[in-house]
């Protein structure tokens, strides 16, 4: 499939940087991540976006407890929020201590309850010359620890379906780079999962039941369905825009929900709120 952001329906319109991106419960959600709001959205249904919380400094990476509560990586706190079925919220994991830069996307591993989530490395907004990032594993308990570091922007990651391997994105390292999942959490066996085309920085991505993973380009703006080795199978385009997250859902799990924006500075997108959520269907369902 190559085809243009032109072909995809609408969701969701009038929000300023969407992150985050989740199937969840018959649910799309999503970060506004300048506003640092969370929502989540029946994409059948003509009732619009619901606020789900808000936290303080941007909100990134969404993710499930095993206990079924909401977390969302508040960047500027360096901390991961618990929200709770009542909609209350608090400090899951504080990082603040031992992580200076701005926390990033999480993933959950739905096997152990554990949580991934990286960090930039360095200051982007203050302009700060590009340093490696770490990633942390964070424990059932909120606890948490080192599990790499190294890696050039860590963004999304991706545990592939029926194995223990995580795939993280390296935004500025062009990659894709994948690691072994031990039973106490850590990663071993760091390689290069997948070279990515010269210029692709990969933000957002989601893994799909064949273990293909759709990843976000946000400075060329295009979403590219990427196999083990870099060979992309499949590209959607979206020409003047940062393609930012996308998430596989809807009913049989073939919807691609995919996160644009004009501008990933802050000033800008508070002027004019011209980020969206569109929606294509793919031949291959989500994990």
């Amino acid at each position: 499939m190559h085809t243009t952001l032109d072909s995809t329906t609408d969701v969701v319109t009038d929000i300023r940087f969407p992150e985050g991106n989740r199937w969840h419960d018959g649910r799309l959600w999503y970060s506004d991540m300048h506003t640092g709001e969370v929502f989540s959205i029946d994409p059948a249904s003509d009732a619009g976006p619901r606020l789900e919380t808000t936290v303080d400094g941007q909100s990134s990476g969404l993710g499930w407890l095993a206990d079924g509560r909401l977390i969302v990586s508040s960047m500027e706190s360096r901390t991961v929020v618990a929200v709770a079925a009542d909609g209350a919220t608090s400090v899951f994991a504080d990082l603040s201590g031992v992580e200076s830069s701005l926390l990033n996307d999480l993933v959950v591993d739905t096997v152990t309850g554990r949580t991934y989530i990286g960090a930039f490395g360095y200051d982007l907004y203050g302009g700060e010359e590009l340093r490696p990032g770490p990633l942390y594993v964070i424990d059932q308990d909120g606890s948490s620890r080192l599990a790499a570091e190294g890696l050039v922007f860590p963004n999304s990651a991706n545990v592939l379906p029926g194995t223990r391997t995580l795939v993280v994105s390296e935004t500025r390292g062009g990659r894709l780079t994948a690691f072994d999942i031990a039973a106490d959490g850590s990663l071993s066996g760091r390689r290069e999962w997948a070279a990515l085309p010269d210029g692709v920085t990969p933000d957002g991505s989601t893994v799909d039941s064949a273990g293909a993973i759709w990843v976000c380009s946000v400075d060329t703006g295009e979403f590219l369905r990427v196999v083990e080795g870099g060979k992309a199978t499949d590209r959607i385009d979206a020409p003047g825009r940062c393609a930012i997250d996308c998430a596989l859902g809807g009913p049989d799990g073939r919807t691609l929900y995919l996160a644009t924006a004009d501008s990933y500075d802050p000033g800008t997108t508070a002027q004019t709120r011209a980020g969206r959520i569109s929606a294509v269907r793919v031949a291959v369902p989500g994990a």
